[in-house]
């Protein structure tokens, strides 16, 4: 299952770099630090709603946007996890090794 603040960050990440904007852009348009913008993006610090907001506005995207785009990889993640997967095969060097020891 994704991580919530990693999810949020790839999608900021994202949508910084399709406009072709720099961290330091987005950081002064957010008036939040570099640094502290960089942790987000990389999903090391959780991003408040007010940040999150304060960036989407810097970023000129609106946050139902960027929460959609984070919902639909949740939904895409939690689809996965219901896929069944094959049953793995039985390991049978044990058995043939037993086997082969009491001949």
């Amino acid at each position: 299952m994704p991580v919530l603040r990693n999810e949020i960050g790839e999608v900021l990440r994202d949508a910084r770099l399709t406009q072709g904007k720099t961290l330091r852009d987005i950081s002064s348009g957010a008036r939040v630090s570099l640094g502290y913008l960089s942790e987000v993006e990389r999903g090391q610090k959780e991003a408040s709603s007010e940040l999150l907001a304060s960036i989407c506005d810097a970023l000129d995207v609106p946050m139902s946007d960027i929460l959609r785009e984070v919902s639909d990889r949740f939904a895409a993640a939690e689809s996965l996890d219901s896929v069944t997967m094959m049953p793995s095969i039985p390991d049978t060097v044990p058995e043939l090794l037993s086997s082969m020891r009491s001949r």
